[in-house]
Formats: structure tokens, C-alpha cells, sequence
């Protein structure tokens, strides 16, 4: 048996070898026809879900079938302002000769894995190859709203969802019958099931599994079940609809997620479980009651309260059912993660603004946040003291944005940038004139030119007070 990675050896090199995303497929196919007839509106797309559900097989396998050449940059590189210019940019704006004029597609992976104020020049050059580019781009992201709302906005977002089990099935079958293997039934079945919808994950379960062997049964799993988010449905189902209180507690021993999680998830949907007046009011009790604990844990760092607030979130919601609801209503994620994970972005922008004006004030983060915003905002709508506030604190076009509260792709924002850089050109260049009669490496002053005869006369004169120019960015 080939010691291969399987996940690289099976890799899908055709779209039609894709399993599990049909209609993902379709849409990403429509964008790409649509370059047979010249640039499109979209020049980009961002395939956006989760690790291991075929977002880069799918990139590739589109370049394969398309006939276009690939060129690849993933956070494994170096993808500065510069970097992504001098690779993907020359890319992006000429098609191959050899091919006699082929497209070249440019894959971004791992694009919301980009932050920091040392990676924001690659992120402005990434949003500015996307505005002139004349061949096809595509982003990779596991989190849509991990990427900036300008770079976000600049794509057309096509989401892969995770991978039912039963969409596996025929993939892993195949794997076994190419490797020899003779499968119990119900093996195949219980890795699928144990991937959670990772399709990578279950591959290399197989192949764990598989390892020195020609036939495998249910006893050679040795895999446990990923606790991932949708392993929390079983506990919930248990908690809302289950009988027994103690086993309600107890489903959440194994669970990969902490009380402060498992509070939001239980918040989130017991509206939703329970729709009777009085079994709502008790729940909340139960739920408040438990919120009290996890405050305490937080203020006083005593974890062994986290007990006693499990019990109450987990068999006070059996308690406080009065019977058994009919039918079945979808257990939802907390909205609280979606919210914050909308505007992480922007908080980011936030921080990275308020810590450089903190600096520049000498005053803390929180109360540049709360009383310097509103007046460095008056400032920014002043288009003769903007570029010199830019320039001073080295803003970025996020940061000017957030400050003047718009897009950082609109003019204005643009303008102010542009208009700064060239201060702080102009600076530098005014310092090396300055410092430019010194010979490198010695302590002896330049040379002094003839004095002129004007000069001489000046300095018979009293002396008038003369506002100092020593910085461009004086205002």
C-alpha cells in the first residue's frame, strides 16, 4: 500500500470529480464563462467555508478545466504590498504566451488570514490587483467576515457548506476498492459520520485506520468522534427534549466547549424549544442563575463554579420544562458569533487607530476610544488638516476610513492617503537635504559655502520671530 498521503493522491483533478458541492460548482462555473466574453464585473471571487471541504481541489480543478495557467499564493508566503505586485500583479494583468494568449487564474488562499498593520500594504495591493486585474482571481477563506469589509466587498462571496456524510460515502469507497481494502459494513459509514463534514479529516482517518492492512473492521476504529459544533446538536437535543436531568449534565462531560460557550448556544435557542410562557420564565431563572456563577468565575478566577453553573444550564432546563414539546425545531448557532465575527474587522481598524493616536497623545487606548474619537474625526472631515493628521500618525486607508466613517475605497479616503504619502515623501527628502552635507560614517560638519553679503547686512538688523518650519506636519 502506497505511503502516500491520500488526501494529496485521491485529490479531485476535475471539477466533475467533486464531490458534495454541485450547486457551489454551478456558481463558480458561471463566473468563470463569463471571462470567455471578456473582463466581467466580478473579477474576483471568494470561496469562503470551513478547513477541509475542497475549496483550494476546487480552485485548481477549475484552472484544470478552464485551461488556465495557476499561479498560487498562500500565507505560507510572503505577501507584503511588494511580493503580491511583483508576482500576482504581473500575472494578473497578461495572459500566457506559450498557451497563445490563455487566462491566468490567480488563487489567493487563506485571505482571512491577513492582519496586522505589517500586512496591510499586501491587503491594499491584493484590493487594488482585483480592481485592475484582466485575469480571473480567486480568494480562499474559512471565515467570510475574517476579511476586511473593502476586500470583502470587492468579491463576489460563494460559500462552500460542510460535506454530508452521505456525500462522503462514495469517495471513501472509492479510495478503498483503488487500495485493495475489504470494509466491513458499516466502517465506511461510521468515518464518514465521525468527520463531522470534513471530507480531508475522514480521508486521513481511512487512511489511519487502513494502515498496514487489507481488510478493517468496526474494531480497528480507534477514531473518536471530532467534538465540533455539530456534536453540540446531540447535547442540545439532549438538554431541550431528553427526560432525565442528570444525563442532560452529563452529555456535556465530552463536549469540546466551555460553560461561557455552551451558555450562548442554550440562550440562542430556548426561545425557540420553548414556547409555553411558564417554561420560558423558569428556563431564563435557571439560565440567569447560572450566569451569576460564570460571573463569579470570571471575577474571582474560582473554577470550580463552572460546576455548578453546567448543572443549572443543563438540568435546569429539563426541570423547567413542563411537558414535552411536539415536533422539531433546528438548533441555531449564537447570534452573538456571527455578530462579532462581522465586525472583527472594523475592531481591529478600531484598536490599530486608537493605540496609534494613544501613542501620539500619550494617553491609554480606552480613553482615546471614548474622548479623542469625536475630535480627530472633526479634524478628518477638514480637508487641509486631514493628510497632515494622516501623515503624522502614519494612517492607513482602513484607519482614515473608520475615522471619517465611510468606505476606505471612496475617493475621499483615497485623496486624503495619496495627499499624505506625499508629505511624508517631502519630509524625507527635506532630512536627507538637511543632513546631507555630512560624509557617512564621520563627525566633522559640511563644508561652509562663501557667506553672502545680503546674509551679512540681515544680521546688522534686529532679529524678528519667525514661526519654526522644523516639520511638514505643523498645523
Amino acid at each position: 500500500m502506497s505511503e502516500l498521503d491520500w488526501t494529496e493522491k485521491y485529490r479531485p483533478q476535475t471539477l466533475s470529480r467533486v464531490a458534495g458541492h454541485n450547486k457551489t460548482i454551478e456558481e463558480l462555473m458561471s463566473w468563470a464563462n463569463k471571462w470567455k466574453h471578456g473582463i466581467p464585473e466580478e473579477r474576483a471571487v471568494v470561496l469562503y467555508g470551513r478547513a477541509g471541504i475542497g475549496k483550494t481541489t476546487t480552485a485548481h480543478a477549475l484552472g484544470r478545466d478552464m485551461d488556465w495557467e495557476v499561479i498560487e499564493l498562500n500565507a505560507s508566503d510572503q505577501r507584503t504590498a511588494g511580493i503580491i505586485e511583483k508576482v500576482a500583479g504581473s500575472a494578473s494583468q497578461m495572459s500566457t504566451l506559450s498557451s497563445g494568449g490563455t487566462k491566468r487564474l490567480v488563487i489567493l488562499d487563506e485571505a482571512d488570514n491577513i492582519h496586522g498593520n505589517a500586512d496591510r500594504g499586501g491587503e491594499r495591493a491584493i484590493l487594488e490587483l482585483i480592481k485592475k486585474s484582466s485575469q480571473p482571481i480567486i480568494l480562499i477563506a474559512n471565515e467570510l467576515y475574517d476579511i476586511s469589509p473593502g476586500l470583502r466587498g470587492a468579491c463576489k462571496p460563494i460559500r462552500f457548506n460542510s460535506m454530508m456524510s452521505r456525500s462522503m460515502i462514495p469517495v471513501l469507497r472509492q479510495i478503498v476498492e483503488s487500495e485493495n481494502i475489504v470494509c466491513d459494513m458499516g466502517v465506511i459509514e461510521k468515518i464518514a459520520e465521525n468527520a463531522s463534514g470534513d471530507l480531508r479529516s475522514a480521508i486521513n482517518d481511512l487512511q489511519a485506520v487502513a494502515q498496514g492492512k487489507t481488510r478493517i473492521g468496526l474494531d480497528d476504529l480507534v477514531t473518536g468522534e471530532r467534538d465540533t459544533k455539530e456534536n453540540i446538536f446531540k447535547v442540545l437535543a439532549k438538554i431541550f427534549m431528553g427526560t432525565n436531568a442528570i444525563e442532560a449534565h452529563r452529555a456535556t462531560f465530552n463536549l469540546d466547549e466551555n460553560p461561557e460557550d455552551l451558555i450562548n448556544w442554550i440562550d440562542e435557542n430556548l426561545p425557540f424549544q420553548y414556547t409555553k410562557e411558564k417554561d420560558l420564565e423558569s428556563g431564563f431563572y435557571y439560565l440567569s442563575r447560572a450566569s451569576v456563577f460564570l460571573g463569579r468565575v470570571r471575577v474571582r478566577q474560582n473554577y470550580n463554579m463552572w460546576r455548578y453553573a453546567g448543572l443549572l444550564m443543563t438540568a435546569g432546563m429539563v426541570v423547567a420544562r413542563s411537558h414535552r414539546y411536539s415536533g422539531f425545531v433546528k438548533f441555531q448557532p449564537p447570534s452573538l458569533w456571527r455578530k462579532l465575527g462581522q465586525t472583527k474587522g472594523m475592531r481591529q481598524v478600531r484598536d490599530s487607530t486608537a493605540k496609534k493616536i494613544g501613542i501620539h497623545c500619550h494617553v491609554s487606548m480606552s480613553f482615546t476610544r471614548s474622548e479623542l474619537f469625536p475630535f480627530f474625526r472633526v479634524l478628518m472631515d477638514d480637508t487641509e488638516y486631514a493628510p497632515k493628521v494622516s501623515a503624522l500618525l502614519g494612517l492607513e486607508p482602513e484607519e482614515i476610513a473608520y475615522l471619517l466613517e465611510t468606505k476606505p475605497t471612496t475617493k475621499k479616503v483615497t485623496k486624503i492617503y495619496d495627499e499624505a504619502q506625499a508629505l511624508v515623501e517631502k519630509e524625507t527628502e527635506h532630512e536627507i537635504e538637511v543632513f546631507g552635507g555630512f560624509t557617512a560614517g564621520s563627525s566633522s560638519a559640511p563644508v561652509e559655502s562663501p557667506e553672502p553679503e545680503v546674509v551679512k547686512e540681515d544680521r546688522k538688523k534686529p532679529k524678528k520671530e519667525v514661526k519654526s518650519q522644523s516639520s511638514l506636519f505643523d498645523f
